[in-house]
């Protein structure tokens, strides 16, 4: 690609127009490269570097840029000085579609987004469902802030919150008026579902949706918790037993 074109890639609508996305920064090449061993998707990166880091072993194509470009290409205030252009992924496989589906309505946060991809690919077993309205997770605010899981965890976008008893027979949500998380019903279903960070979601759609209502039991001291907190937790209790 061009220069001009991969600076368009800080821009979402040219992310999915060349269907790629940028990933900065030595730690998250390294495990783009990780990924790469055991998914063939990853594979077809490119790597862009400035002199720096031009001796950087890659069996990607590797093109050397001066710092200057680089400093166009890069969302920090310091470049480190080496940038991976990888293709978007396409549909799920089907061995990910197996796995338990946490579904994220109108997420808007990236450090959020970034964190909750973290711990899914921690725990593993988890794909990541986001509704149309979120923060695009290839965004390069997300990317960085899920430390290489966006290369591990598997995701779908722009899932409607309407079609997912079509995909799901037993959907949860969190609610101070829901059953304690520890009970042995919460680990029944099939998608847990979280909404937006100020707003939740709307109570008509959990209504039709015939989600169920669990909670995590506290002091009340204050109204909620963070969101990537909570999935944290939800996360971590469905992993315990």
């Amino acid at each position: 690609m061009k220069l001009n074109d991969l600076k368009k890639l800080h821009q979402k609508k040219y992310r999915q127009s060349f269907g790629q996305f940028l990933v900065e920064g030595e730690h998250l090449v390294l495990e783009l490269e990780r990924a790469a061993k055991q998914m063939p998707h990853w594979r077809q990166a490119q790597l862009y570097v400035t002199d720096a880091y031009e001796d950087w072993p890659s069996r990607w194509p590797k093109h050397v840029i001066s710092d200057r470009q680089m400093a166009q290409l890069s969302d920090t205030r310091s470049p480190q000085g080496i940038v991976a252009v990888a293709p978007l992924p396409v549909a799920a496989a089907e061995s990910a579609l197996q796995q338990t589906a946490v579904y994220l309505h109108e997420v808007q946060d990236p450090g959020n987004l970034g964190t909750i991809l973290r711990t899914l690919a921690w725990f593993g077993g988890f794909r990541c469902l986001l509704s149309p309205g979120s923060v695009d997770p290839y965004n390069p605010k997300v990317v960085r802030a899920s430390m290489g899981a966006i290369f591990h965890t598997p995701l779908e976008t722009e899932v409607p919150l309407e079609t997912l008893p079509e995909r799901f027979a037993r959907i949860a949500y969190l609610d101070i008026g829901g059953q304690p998380l520890t009970s042995a019903s919460f680990h029944e279903h099939d998608c847990y579902l979280f909404g937006n960070e100020a707003r939740g979601v709307p109570e008509q759609a959990l209504t039709e949706l015939g989600a169920r209502a669990y909670t995590i039991p506290g002091a009340a001291a204050i109204e909620s918790l963070n969101l990537a907190s909570a999935v944290n937790m939800a996360v971590y209790e469905l992993k315990r037993t």
